[in-house]
Order: C-alpha cells, then structure tokens, then sequence
C-alpha cells in the first residue's frame, strides 16, 4: 500500500505528512525543501514525485510509506498499487489567501495577477482530481478537512487509523497540530 497525501496547494498537506511521520509511519521525503516561514515545521517532500507523468514507476519507491503528491500529479498515478489517499481540503479563498503570502515571502508574486483565474483553475484541478479518486477500483480517498485538523485532530487522527488500517501513535499525531500556524485566512 502507498500512503498519498495531497490537496491543493497550501491545504494543509504538509501538516498532515508530519502528523503521519509523529504517528510513526515511514515517509518519503528528500529534505531538498526546507523549511521556511511558510512551513517552519517543514514541508516534507520527495522532489522526484514531479517526474511521476513522465516516469510513472517511481512511485514504487513510495510502496509502505507516505509521499506527499500535488493534487494535478495525482492523475499520473499508475494502475499495479494499492492507494490510500489522504486528500486535504480547505476554503479556495484561505488557499488563495496563503499562497500568496506565500509568493510575496519568496519575492515571485505577481502584482495584479487576477485570483478569479487562479481559482477557476483550481475549482477545475480539483473537479477532475475528485472524478479520478472517485473512479478507480484500487484508490481509497479519505477527504479531510483541514478545519476539522485544527479543530479536532485528536478524532482526525483515530479516523486516519483506520482508514490506513496502521495502528499509529495518536496523541503524537495530535501533538503535531498548532494552531497558532493558522495564519493565512481568507479575507
């Protein structure tokens, strides 16, 4: 079984992979991106992943472990593996909201880039992605909010247990949500 966090951007998955690594499950993650103001806790990704349309196998690496996966990526995943994904979810507005906190921190925000298209795009990233989870006989999506993780990551974390079918270690899992992170809201 491959364990596969992803969402869109900056909802939440990053928070999610540290609740699964403090739960006691292996994660793929290569430290290439670190930790920033963004994510002072990290980000926890595997640069490879990006590579999954043009080199679908690689994903193999990821067999018993969690790998964070870009929700568009999510579309290249090949048939021949069990999935579990964990799909974060957020208010577009907050994700919108933080990702351009985001780019300003980093100096790549476009000044007067039109958010309605920016959210269009997402609003048809993620009907896709939905269609795709819903559809393939060997991928099991848990959709969770990422409201419910700050509000109450204690029943999240017995629900992510059974939903992977790993005894993992909840209270660590639960330790792992701060809420003062809860920065970026939609304004």
């Amino acid at each position: 079984m491959i364990t596969i966090v992803s969402g869109l951007p900056r909802s939440g998955t990053s928070l999610m992979m540290q609740m699964l690594a403090a739960g006691g499950m292996p994660i793929l993650s290569d430290g290439e991106r670190q930790a920033d103001v963004d994510n002072p806790r990290g980000y926890l990704e595997w640069e490879r992943i990006k590579q999954l349309p043009k080199d679908p196998a690689c994903i193999a690496e990821a067999e018993g472990k969690a790998v964070k996966v870009i929700s568009l990526l999510l579309l290249s995943l090949p048939e021949g593996h069990e999935y579990r994904v964990i799909f974060m979810q957020r208010p577009l507005a907050e994700v919108l909201a933080s990702q351009d906190v985001m780019l300003q921190h980093r100096g790549t925000a476009r000044p007067g880039a039109d958010a309605s298209v920016i959210a269009a795009a997402f609003e048809k990233n993620l009907r896709a992605v939905n269609a795709w989870l819903d559809s393939k006989a060997y991928v099991k999506t848990q959709r969770v909010s990422y409201h419910e993780v700050l509000h109450d990551a204690e029943e999240i974390a017995h629900k992510l247990t059974q939903f992977l079918g790993i005894d993992l270690n909840v209270d660590a899992m639960t330790r792992q949500v701060d809420a003062n992170l809860y920065r970026n809201r939609s304004r």
